[in-house]
């Protein structure tokens, strides 16, 4: 305490986790998922479209979320928690990708093999307009997490989730000003 004399606490002194709720496990493991889908479309732009400004935003989206996956990983771990969603047993289910499309903003299959496709002009625009859907599920994640009764006190998850929200916010107008200066092709 402030203005007590330091102690020495024994070897054997374990340190505490703050209490979670499930709604930040998960969180968490729903973000991972979600950032996956997130670096596998920036993934792409190398070879799809030589727009510098794309290329320059898309390495800061991919390597600020991969960083992001990595401390999500350590934290569900440290934590004893597995870093996969529980996949819920659905009939008709039967596409592995498919249970990413539960995610909010996450592209559907049908999204990232059309984004797949495209080249130049057309990539640029799905890649914006499908990066701006994808962000705007993970605000909404945010939204929900901090709803949710008991959820998101963790300090490291409240820093997080907030840090997310904010970059996440800044990109949506990074990208929205590239969509309105820049002419896209539209595909016929």
């Amino acid at each position: 305490a402030p203005g007590k004399p330091s102690k020495t606490l024994p070897p054997s002194t374990k340190g505490t986790l703050p209490p979670r709720s499930p709604a930040d496990v998960e969180f968490m493991q729903g973000m991972i998922m979600h950032h996956s889908q997130a670096v596998e479309m920036t993934g792409l732009i190398a070879s799809h479209t030589g727009n510098q400004d794309l290329r320059s935003l898309g390495a800061r989206i991919s390597s600020s979320q991969s960083d992001e996956i990595k401390f999500m990983r350590r934290w569900l771990a440290a934590r004893g928690e597995a870093v996969a969603m529980a996949r819920p047993e659905m009939p008709n289910m039967n596409m592995p990708g498919e249970a990413m499309a539960l995610m909010p903003g996450m592209l559907s299959a049908e999204q990232m093999e059309a984004l797949r496709k495209a080249q130049g002009a057309e990539f640029d625009h799905l890649f914006l307009t499908g990066m701006i859907q994808h962000h705007s599920g993970a605000l909404l994640m945010v939204k929900e997490l901090f709803d949710t009764a008991g959820a998101g006190q963790d300090a490291e998850l409240f820093n997080f989730a907030t840090d997310a929200d904010n970059t996440q916010r800044a990109e949506i107008r990074i990208m929205q000003g590239m969509l309105e200066k820049k002419p896209f092709e539209e595909k016929r």
